[in-house]
């Protein structure tokens, strides 16, 4: 065996889930998890909106619905035949009582629950602009090396643009993203780029919008550009959103800093100010270019509360300012999230493999620090248990938000209901798929590049920053990890380390794997070697021989088949 992954981070990722067949309870569906943004004048209400809720499973849904937000509420209806499908909904009818917000985007949450109903609560956002969506000005920093920047707004309505520059050339310009949403809303990007006879310093210019059937949009956008050489930082994300139940633990969301400019970027400190419930909100430099902010809900009611942090840097573009909203809410049950079952893939609606590896997305799990689990997986965690179908799955971790656990090998193929129990308090039901064999190769959260390993335990990738990497060459002996193929040869025990002696837990027919080609064709190599990781739950590797014929390139894409079941598609650099 002698290939080994010294450290493997087990991500997993949140998936959405599709529509399954009937079962005996309700099992609710909404025609949209968006509402928005619309346009609202200010000093007005906005335009009533209406979506709707059906039954994919039996019996009939008894809806509730509730708001975060004053300005927002709705009213389930009697039922009527649906508008984009057949058979019966129930329209909620949403009321936007928007007159006394002030100008700018205000987004809330409603949410559509029925305690008997399967793949409930959901939740559906909806924000309005009060004022428009075109904004007042817009000011732009680049590099003098022909970088560019943008901002993109959103109208309900198709707009016409005109742009002027009063110096430095064509340096600005605006265009329609894409075709819109079906509920009209339109993304227009603002564009600046330097141009080579662009010279350090300070540009303006205008963008005229007319012929939107929004008034206010009808504006003139001043535009400001600077280029310089110092370094422009980058939030992602621009704003955070967090939520957390009242009386709990502390919840944290991370600010990554990147610099698009030039220079070093240097990050000096942070303030952070709340408008209402007091010293809520902290945050720190946690890295050179990263930022945690905590919000603590120990003495704060349940509500919304909003604050902001500041992020002190030698930024030309600095100090950026970063909005924080808060959500506190009573404590509940365990609650997952639609669509919040997932397998270790970046695609959605993916079902997971008997034995697979798989996560729980939502809240209120665990009121306490994470904890992780110790192999062999215990079926309960830090107070926690995960059932599917019934049957108690293993878990690798436990935290407020986030389960990770092995999906149980006797568990039937097709769809199943997956619950949570904190302390023995049951939450709601959710719907998953469930798959004999999905293998998926897993990725190194570099482009598509899968998690390969040379046998000199550097990555075959193009040169990565702190990343001991090589191009793989014709004849090198390959470990490529993966999850998601089922139960072996000899079987493993749920939850059980695989063994590290033979008999090996070997995937049985062995599968082919191919080099180059994408999904379909490719230059075939057999493994000498394709089971569980010894010593380890639920992971694979595929031990394998590079061709001699395999295809030369720093994208090569590779896959693994086998009777009735195809992988995903990684790459790998060959030289």
């Amino acid at each position: 065996m002698g290939l080994r992954l010294a450290r493997l981070a087990l991500l997993v990722w949140p998936a959405l889930w599709s529509a399954a067949p009937l079962f005996p309870y309700p099992i609710l569906r909404l025609t949209t998890a968006a509402i928005g943004p619309l346009s609202v004048p200010l000093g007005s209400d906005g335009p009533e909106q209406t979506l709707e809720a059906f039954n994919l499973g039996d019996g009939s849904l008894e809806l509730a619905v509730s708001s975060n937000a004053p300005w927002l509420t709705a009213t389930v209806g009697a039922p009527r035949p649906c508008t984009n499908r057949s058979g019966p909904c129930l329209p909620i009818a949403i009321r936007l009582r928007t007159a006394a917000l002030p100008r700018g985007a205000h987004t809330a949450t409603l949410t559509v629950s029925d305690p008997r109903a399967w793949d409930a609560p959901q939740t559906v956002t909806v924000t309005v602009q009060m004022g428009g969506g075109v904004p007042d000005r817009a000011d732009f920093f680049v590099a003098p090396n022909g970088s560019n920047d943008s901002l993109v707004f959103e109208t309900n309505h198709t707009i016409q643009t005109r742009t002027s520059t009063d110096s430095g050339g064509d340096w600005l310009s605006v265009a329609l993203e894409g075709l819109g949403s079906f509920r009209f809303v339109l993304p227009y990007r603002v564009r600046v780029r330097h141009l080579p006879e662009m010279a350090e310093g300070s540009y303006s210019g205008l963008v005229e919008v007319t012929g939107s059937g929004f008034a206010p949009d009808n504006k003139t956008l001043p535009v400001s550009l600077r280029v310089t050489s110092e370094p422009i930082a980058l939030l992602t994300p621009s704003r955070l959103s967090l939520r957390v139940a009242q009386g709990t633990i502390k919840t944290q969301g991370l600010i990554l800093v990147a610099n698009r400019g030039l220079g070093e970027l240097r990050l000096s400190g942070l303030e952070a100010a709340s408008s209402a419930g007091g010293a809520w909100l902290s945050g720190a430099v946690a890295a050179p270019n990263l930022v945690t902010v905590t919000a603590d809900p120990k003495d704060l009611a349940s509500g919304v509360y909003e604050g902001a942090v500041t992020i002190l840097s030698n930024a030309a573009n600095g100090p950026l300012r970063v909005p924080v909203r808060l959500e506190v809410v009573p404590q509940a049950p365990p609650l997952i999230a639609f669509g919040g079952v997932a397998n270790n893939t970046f695609a959605p609606g993916e079902p997971i493999a008997q034995g697979g590896i798989a996560s729980l997305y939502g809240e209120q799990f665990r009121y306490g620090e994470p904890v992780q689990g110790t192999i062999p997986l215990a079926e309960e965690l830090g107070g926690v248990k995960v059932y599917v179908n019934g049957v108690a799955a293993r878990l690798f971790y436990a935290s407020y938000g986030q389960i990770n656990f092995q999906m149980p090998y006797d568990v039937s193929p097709g769809p199943v209901r997956v619950t949570v129990v904190r302390d023995g308090r049951a939450g709601n039901a959710v719907t998953a798929e469930v798959g004999e064999r999905v293998p998926r190769l897993l990725r190194l959260g570099i482009g598509d590049y899968g998690i390969i390993v040379n046998q000199d335990g550097s990555f075959p990738i193009p040169p990565a920053p702190g990343i001991a990497s090589r191009p793989a060459r014709p004849g090198d002996a390959l470990v490529v990890y993966a999850i998601g193929f089922g139960q072996t040869d000899p079987p493993t025990a749920l939850g059980e380390a695989s063994p590290a002696a033979e008999p090996l837990a070997r995937i049985v027919p062995t599968p082919t794997v191919y080099f180059g080609a994408g999904l379909t064709g490719g230059v075939a190599a057999l493994p000498f070697y394709a089971g569980l990781t010894p010593g380890l739950v639920g992971l694979f590797q595929i031990n394998v021989f590079v061709p001699e014929n395999a295809p030369r390139g720093e994208r090569v894409p590779l896959r693994i088949e086998g009777p009735g079941y195809r992988s995903n598609s990684v790459e790998l650099a060959i030289e």
